[in-house]
């Protein structure tokens, strides 16, 4: 590889206009490898990424034939490249690949179609290691200190900027869940609305209105029939008991008052003793969490025991909540008939428990199977808590 130092110099100025024009880091590899090949005189050239863990490799792009971007994986270590992104030091190859023990075949790059290679790591102070940039020839070519002095100062070049599109990428990612979450609180909050609003016409209303019928009754007869006045009242008082009976409720649909009371813990003790037909075994931590973890946690396992009830033809289960390394773990086990989870119509309310945990940042799993029963685990980042 020969080139001038206005050559060199054109070459730099074309990769840093290539990376400011866009903010994806796939068209940008795909330039920026073009770009190379042509300026250097190679054959190839590859542009593999760090993944965001830093524990991979992915070919984000290449030189054309080759359409395999995003389709190859190297775990770091892994290969020349992945040798040269876990040492951060330079390699070449003049010939005799295979008798190199760094070297791994990939098919798809078609390797035995080239003799010598070079290989960088794209790094950059700010950046840290963000990749490896590789270049290779069919005729046996001895890369020199030059060469690659131009082919790390690139590769800087490349860092910063893939750094910056990774960046843009993760930002993109995060206003889109945002978005997302915010979606779905606003439908949460509705359907909450709808709910209460529901209960109220269908049970309070309703009964006020009888309410008033029979103190009206009361009213009118009190003075000609004692008796059938009394009677009114009474039925009156009973229509005014369940009435508020049927307000506690609503009420506890927003928030359970227990958990005012006793905690989520004694909440869920609570909950499990509601259910006299069914032998809940308990193992809960007495940790308070925030207001909203605690509601939603808690929705969560009275919708699971009430499937468990229902659906599930099971003598027992388990409830266990507890927090760990900063996370709050509540999981419902029984030993029922079980069911396949992907099998569309087994849902019995996964959907909405699936909600309520990530409208709180945390996630739900299912794990049953046909005769072995049902485990539903709710897992949720809770901070610096622990039992």
């Amino acid at each position: 590889m020969t080139t001038d130092l206005s050559r060199e110099n054109a070459l730099l100025l074309a990769i840093i206009q290539a990376t400011s024009e866009g903010p994806g880091v796939e068209p940008l590899a795909a330039a920026v490898a073009r770009l190379i090949a042509g300026a250097t005189a190679t054959d190839a050239c590859f542009v593999h990424v760090l993944d965001d863990a830093g524990r991979s490799l992915t070919l984000a792009g290449a030189t054309p034939p080759f359409d395999v971007a995003g389709r190859i994986q190297l775990p770091l270590g892994t290969g020349v490249t992945g040798w040269v992104a876990s040492h951060r030091r330079p390699a070449v190859i003049v010939e005799n690949k295979e008798a190199d023990p760094r070297y791994r075949p990939i098919p798809a790059l078609r390797g035995s179609e080239f003799t010598s290679m070079a290989s960088v790591p794209m790094e950059s102070d700010v950046a840290g290691l963000v990749g490896v940039l590789n270049v290779h020839t069919r005729r046996r070519r001895q890369f020199t200190e030059r060469d690659l002095r131009l082919l790390t100062m690139i590769g800087r070049l490349v860092a910063g900027a893939i750094h910056q599109a990774r960046l843009h990428r993760q930002l993109i990612g995060r206003e889109r869940a945002h978005e997302r979450f915010v979606e779905q609180v606003v439908a949460a909050q509705e359907a909450e609305r709808r709910r209460l609003a529901g209960d109220i016409h269908d049970g309070i209303s309703q009964r006020l209105v009888s309410l008033g019928y029979h103190l009206d009754a009361a009213d009118r007869t009190v003075a000609e029939d004692p008796g059938y006045a009394a009677e009114q009242i009474v039925l009156a008082r009973r229509l005014t008991d369940l009435t508020l009976d049927e307000a506690r409720a609503a009420i506890g649909g927003l928030r359970p008052p227990v958990l005012d009371d006793l905690g989520l813990a004694g909440g869920l003790a609570s909950l499990a003793r509601s259910m006299p037909e069914l032998e809940v075994v308990l193992e809960l931590c007495d940790d308070r969490l925030p207001e909203h973890i605690e509601v939603a946690l808690y929705r969560i396992a009275q919708e699971a025991l009430q499937n468990v009830q229902k659906h599930a033809g099971a003598h027992s289960a388990r409830l266990n909540f507890g927090v760990s390394q900063e996370v709050a773990r509540l999981e419902v086990r029984d030993d029922g008939v079980g069911f396949r989870p992907d099998e569309p119509a087994s849902g019995y309310g996964l959907g909405s428990m699936a909600e309520r945990a990530e409208l709180i940042g945390g996630n739900l799993e299912v794990r049953s199977r046909p005769g072995a029963g049902t485990s539903v685990i709710a897992l949720v980042p809770v901070g610096g808590r622990g039992c």
